[in-house]
């Protein structure tokens, strides 16, 4: 197939603040009213594994009044949806509609696989004269093959904008239990080529079922941050605020980062690129991070 080739304008969509994406069941009509009080700076409305097979259709029928009830204050609205060709046609004739601004793609293992629903997901917009390009993709890793073409996934199309490993599914996937050691090097190897490609990383190492223990899961969102994701995806509501805690700067972070940017500022006037402040070097990759920070900070 040939990729689609988008106006620069289109294809150079700035990437989304996503600290947050919550799932919530497309075919539960209480979780899709009750979504946009969740905090979330994303709701994913889900037509895979949370929606029994009998219920898939009645939950695309309802999919245009579920994409607006759960943007009512804002949040990006993301469809999820299945991964068999059949369920995925009629998935993307229901979510190829006005208000969603992403669809999540499970189980990706190819940049030829992306590059097939791009296309499909192209004509539709043509046909129904939404915005080519529109709908960006989220592509989940969940198969210990996909980890050898990650590169080529990220890259497959100007339509993708973030990349998260599947924990449960790759766990069970190389007959595993979702445990730190197993999935920090998967969860490395998609957040280094997502920031490669200048995806968003999404992701934590370690089970994304759990919720109940909040000590442990904001410890393993904070370190998560530290590694250089920039938010994870939530399948209960109690995630969501520590997610966006956890992905925020502290304030001693951006207090950091200003004393940073106000002696990068001094040393400029003198000429000088690398500097001392509180008794460490600073260097511009600090400076850039600080940088970084305060940005993150702006767009909160």
């Amino acid at each position: 197939m040939i990729k689609d080739t988008f106006p620069a304008i289109e294809s150079a969509m700035s990437v989304p603040r996503w600290k947050s994406l919550l799932f919530v069941p497309a075919h539960v009509p209480r979780f899709v009213e009750a979504a946009h009080e969740r905090g979330a700076d994303g709701v994913i409305l889900d037509l895979e594994d949370s929606i029994p097979h009998d219920q898939k259709g009645e939950a695309r029928r309802q999919l245009p009044e579920s994409v607006a009830k759960v943007a009512r204050k804002g949040a990006s609205v993301l469809v999820r949806v299945n991964r068999g060709l059949c369920a995925l046609a009629a998935d993307l004739d229901a979510a190829v509609l006005p208000g969603v601004d992403a669809l999540v793609l499970p189980k990706t293992d190819s940049a030829e696989w992306v590059l097939e629903i791009a296309n499909a997901v192209s004509s539709l917009e043509r046909e129904r004269d939404l915005p080519l390009g529109g709908i960006r993709f989220l592509a989940q890793i969940e198969t210990p093959g996909a980890l050898q073409r990650l590169a080529a996934i990220a890259s497959a199309h100007p339509r993708m904008v973030a990349m998260a490993l599947g924990p449960e599914d790759f766990s069970a996937a190389v007959g595993g239990a979702p445990e730190f050691d197993l999935l920090l090097t998967p969860n490395l190897s998609v957040l280094f080529a997502a920031r490669a490609a200048g995806l968003l990383p999404l992701g934590f190492i370690g089970s994304i079922g759990e919720f109940s223990d909040t000590h442990k899961l904001r410890e393993a969102a904070a370190h998560a941050r530290r590694l250089g994701f920039a938010g994870a995806l939530a399948i209960h509501p109690a995630q969501v605020a520590i997610f966006n805690e956890a992905f925020s700067p502290t304030a001693q972070e951006l207090e950091w980062a200003r004393r940073v940017v106000a002696a990068e500022n001094d040393a400029a006037t003198l000429g000088l690129s690398a500097f001392s402040l509180n008794g460490k070097m600073v260097d511009p990759p600090v400076v850039r991070r600080a940088h970084e920070i305060l940005a993150l900070a702006r767009n909160n």
